[in-house]
């Protein structure tokens, strides 16, 4: 299981825009072999700035969502959009068993 993180930063004119783009495609991501959750998160202190929050079955998982119809659709439609380049990074986890942070 991996966890892919997307950071992206928006012109504040294109924020609705982008907002539509993922209330359209978040189930069929969602619906992508592989993917097992979904979350698109604000930054509290940027609110033009977004994260996406994916946890995939594995890299080859991802990377044939990436290699997909559906992502040549998002990816760049969403990139238009952009203030800045994103930055996108997966992650996967180090060591199990730490108690939950209240």
């Amino acid at each position: 299981m991996i966890i892919r993180i997307v950071r992206m930063s928006f012109r504040p004119d294109a924020i609705a825009d982008f907002l539509q783009l993922f209330s359209a495609s978040e189930n069929k991501i969602r619906q992508v072999p592989g993917c097992h959750h979904l979350e698109l998160w604000q930054d509290v202190d940027q609110p033009h700035t977004y994260c996406t929050y994916s946890h995939w079955e594995s890299v080859a998982t991802l990377d044939s969502y990436r290699r997909s119809a559906l992502f040549g659709e998002v990816w760049p439609a969403t990139k238009k959009l952009f203030a800045a380049p994103a930055q996108a990074f997966s992650v996967q986890q180090a060591v199990r068993g730490f108690p939950a942070i209240a």
